[in-house]
């Protein structure tokens, strides 16, 4: 753990990986690699995310545009509101972070067949969490899991990487549980890397990539000053 401390000192003055910027028209930056702790947190810490695909090498990506979510743009609908008052849920942090990355790897999604979140990816995330690098957020209904919400945690950015719910809008109810959890982290944002209709309908949006280089810049800073958690 130590070793990995002094590691990620390091990244600000060197990276595995080109420059982010570098990245095609389609965000693709370079492929291959291992899914190592040091590889992983060197990637984040640059902007930089790994996306699977099948029968390709690794492929690390990052995007000409990146989705964002401004805390001061926080969108509730009013729907969302009532049954956020309403609700028998509870929330939990960092409670059942494997479970929640099963549960986004099963759960069935519109158009899409198969899960980018391979074998490989939960273990490597797995890892990452027991070294205090990745966040959760559970949503239990009478001790059950019926949502959840994971991303990896790097310097004081959070990128949330996938989210489930088995009953209509908990997947929301913990994306603003995760919002809220960063909150009293101090943190005013939240990479969310791609920007869906149901992020959209939250707030997030897109930004050009040196804005959001230049948002992690401001942000490693302030980490390492102690500003933020």
């Amino acid at each position: 753990m130590r070793q990995l401390q002094s590691y990620i000192k390091t990244l600000s003055k060197k990276s595995q990986f080109p420059s982010p910027q570098q990245s095609d028209a389609d965000g693709l930056l370079c492929f291959g690699g291992e899914l190592f702790p040091e590889i992983l947190l060197d990637a984040y810490f640059h902007g930089i995310f790994p996306w699977p695909h099948e029968g390709l090498p690794l492929l690390w990506f990052s995007p000409k545009e990146r989705g964002v979510l401004f805390f001061k743009d926080l969108h509730i609908p009013k729907s969302l509101a009532k049954l956020q008052k309403k609700m028998t849920y509870t929330f939990t942090v960092n409670k059942a972070f494997q479970e929640v990355v099963s549960g986004c790897s099963t759960v069935t999604r519109k158009g899409q067949k198969g899960t980018w979140i391979t074998d490989e990816m939960k273990e490597a995330y797995a890892e990452l969490f027991s070294l205090g690098y990745c966040l959760s957020v559970e949503c239990w209904k009478n001790d059950k899991l019926i949502g959840g919400l994971y991303g990896v945690d790097v310097c004081g950015v959070f990128s949330g990487e996938s989210m489930f719910g088995l009953e209509d809008n908990v997947s929301k109810l913990c994306f603003i549980e995760m919002v809220r959890y960063l909150k009293s982290q101090k943190r005013f944002w939240m990479d969310i890397q791609m920007v869906t209709p149901v992020t959209e309908s939250l707030g997030g949006r897109y930004i050009a990539q040196d804005d959001y280089l230049k948002l992690l810049d401001q942000c490693h800073k302030l980490f390492f000053s102690g500003s933020i958690d």
